[in-house]
């Protein structure tokens, strides 16, 4: 029996190999594989203009990013986030030593829902972690206000966002600090890869200090740092990955249009909205919403016959962050006391979108919802 045709919820879009092989050379020429190479200063600078940000610091991937930004702000105590999103959010404030406390989502966009954010404070609070969820922007002006009333500092987790624009401009100027992913499910790429994006010269000073071991110089170490350090190998290949981002972004956009204009009407099945104040979005996720009351099916009866037809979506973000065990014994509250989180991680299935889906298999996915 022959197999099925599999199509997976992303694939990454790769420069062709004669674009990258002169940067190989390159690399091979000066044999300098790390440790802050011309590639690796080149990519922050230049990712820094794409972006629209001041100063941008590159990782080894978005998890250590994001542990190293609760370093460089030195959060400790509670943090308030989300528990709608990759558990790497979470496990970072873990790693730290910090208590996570979950507060529900709002029910259009999944992201961290302000107002309930007032009511999770406690002497112990020292920051919140927001997530930019399927790169729609979080109510940055509230929650900033609120961080603003308490002394607190503001994280945002833009790991869906590369290149998003709210009001005109990029939504990494907001909070403190950002932090981006590039790994290869990414719009974006470098294979693995991150970014903390900050306003200021001095702690973009102490980002680098705390991923290369605390070094200040050969002789003097500023902090106990450590090797999250992106290498020119990936560096080179982010060079590339900006020159086609844009045509990229073009293409997930004309594959989104499809989806939207053949799901929309869909009875049972709802599609993500976005802000009006949303510019080059970059349609990281295409995520649909199964009722099963109207639709007729349950979303895992429809996640695993797709699956069954070579399909293969994903349930982001399911199950909840805050029912994982790790987090269960934290006094966190349950997923009946998270309504709006549950009822989207109950419902939600990421359809494939990448730059490089066949519309075929756009059809036949299409098809077989409808069906």
């Amino acid at each position: 029996m022959k197999d099925k045709h599999k199509t997976y919820v992303t694939s990454p879009a790769l420069p062709d190999l004669d674009e990258f092989i002169p940067f190989l050379e390159k690399i091979w020429q000066t044999k300098q594989l790390t440790n802050n190479g011309p590639f690796h200063q080149q990519l922050e600078k230049e990712m820094a203009d794409y972006l629209g940000v001041k100063y941008v610091s590159l990782f080894a991937n978005g998890t250590l990013s994001l542990l190293t930004a609760l370093q460089v702000l030195k959060i400790t105590g509670e943090v308030i986030t989300t528990p709608y999103s990759f558990v790497a959010t979470t496990h970072a404030l873990w790693w730290n030593k910090i208590k996570p406390v979950f507060v529900d989502v709002d029910p259009v966009y999944g992201n961290l829902d302000p107002e309930r954010i007032e009511k999770a404070i406690t002497p112990q609070t020292t920051a919140i972690l927001p997530v930019h969820v399927y790169g729609n922007p979080c109510r940055m002006e509230r929650i900033q206000k609120i961080a603003d009333t308490y002394g607190l500092k503001v994280i945002y987790d833009a790991a869906h966002a590369f290149g998003n624009k709210y009001k005109g401009q990029s939504i990494l100027n907001w909070g403190d600090l950002s932090t981006l992913s590039f790994h290869a499910t990414k719009p974006f790429t470098t294979m693995e890869g991150g970014a903390i994006i900050c306003h200021d010269e001095k702690t973009k000073q102490r980002i680098d200090y705390l991923k290369n071991f605390g070094f200040a110089d050969e002789a003097t170490v500023m902090a106990p740092g450590i090797n999250s350090k992106m290498n020119e190998m990936q560096a080179a290949l982010g060079l590339l990955q900006l020159q086609h981002h844009q045509a990229n972004i073009k293409k997930r956009q004309q594959i989104a249009d499809i989806y939207d204009n053949e799901l929309n009407d869909v009875k049972g099945i709802f599609l993500l909205d976005h802000p009006t104040e949303l510019e080059n979005y970059n349609n990281s996720y295409f995520p649909i919403f199964v009722d099963e009351e109207k639709y007729g099916r349950s979303r895992d009866e429809l996640y695993f016959s797709l699956k069954k037809e070579g399909i293969y979506g994903r349930r982001y973000f399911y199950p909840l962050i805050s029912d994982f065990p790790p987090y269960r014994g934290l006094g966190s509250p349950k997923s009946e006391n998270l309504p709006n989180a549950k009822r989207l991680s109950n419902r939600v299935i990421c359809l494939p979108i990448y730059s490089g889906l066949d519309k075929k298999d756009i059809k036949r996915i299409i098809n077989l919802i409808k069906k």
